[in-house]
């Protein structure tokens, strides 16, 4: 029997539960082999992937079991009580960089009609993550999240469709033009975004926000932008939403320096 988990850009895992053998990425194999072995003989079982998966979010399973990510469950549960303090129940959900996808199974656990959970970067890009995480929670869960593996800057509403509801949590500050981005959240965004980000520049009363060389906030060589408050605000009333709430929720590891926001923005 084959099991197909996906992972990687190039090829998905096949995992043959009977031989074992192991069909793996071809990118893959270059980097361990140089690219003379076409197959490698691997046992391979969900928990062996569990347990090699590095997984940024954790996740609390009803049989008791855990996944332990660099994200802890009590942040994660924390911000998703503020997220998703307006209404989630038979609402439709995209979730924009979803990643190991901890807010797209949270929505549809709070009874969303329809969840969308895209990711790119994450899931088969430059970032350290894969979208195997995302699937084994998938499986484990039963759950009828939709997902696709498209570009964020590939995202449009002739593709997608508008939503109730649109997650963009943990994004904006790592990308290099902001304001497209919002614009583009905006575009398929038919009831309230909410945009979780890390800012900067607090006692600045004036919209600003704050350039970073790569490296130099966190060691973290894709964060570029930490706006201030009324940078945000500023920005989400430019793409065409009107009434904006903020609710500051503190750093996002204990270890950085980090001042996180979550905005809940309202089409007009």
């Amino acid at each position: 029997m084959s099991t197909k988990i996906a992972g990687h850009s190039d090829r998905d895992y096949i995992v043959d539960t009977g031989s074992r053998f192991c069909d793996l990425p071809e990118r893959l194999l270059a980097q361990l082999f140089f690219g003379r072995y076409p197959f490698i003989m691997m046992p391979v079982t969900p928990s062996d992937l569990q347990s090699l998966t590095r997984w940024f979010h954790s996740f609390e399973f009803d049989d008791g079991s855990q996944i332990f990510g660099e994200k802890s469950l009590a942040r994660l549960k924390a911000e998703a009580d503020v997220v998703f303090s307006v209404p989630v129940e038979g609402k439709s959900v995209l979730d924009i960089c979803a990643w190991d996808g901890y807010f797209s199974f949270d929505a549809e656990r709070r009874g969303a009609s329809f969840v969308s959970a895209i990711d790119h970067f994450c899931w088969s890009g430059p970032g350290w993550g894969t979208r195997t995480g995302f699937d084994l929670v998938h499986k484990k869960l039963n759950s009828r999240v939709v997902a696709t593996d498209v570009d964020l800057f590939q995202i449009t509403a002739e593709r997608f469709g508008h939503f109730d509801i649109v997650l963009f949590l943990g994004t904006l500050y790592h990308l290099t033009d902001p304001l497209s981005a919002l614009r583009l959240v905006a575009s398929v965004t038919s009831g309230v975004a909410i945009i979780e980000t890390h800012v900067d520049l607090l006692n600045v009363n004036e919209p600003s926000m704050r350039f970073y060389s790569r490296g130099e906030l966190n060691n973290d060589p894709t964060i570029f932008w930490g706006p201030n408050i009324a940078c945000l605000r500023a920005m989400l009333q430019d793409v065409g939403f009107s009434r904006i709430e903020f609710h500051p929720i503190g750093e996002l590891f204990p270890t950085q320096v980090s001042t996180r926001i979550v905005a809940h923005a309202w089409r007009r």
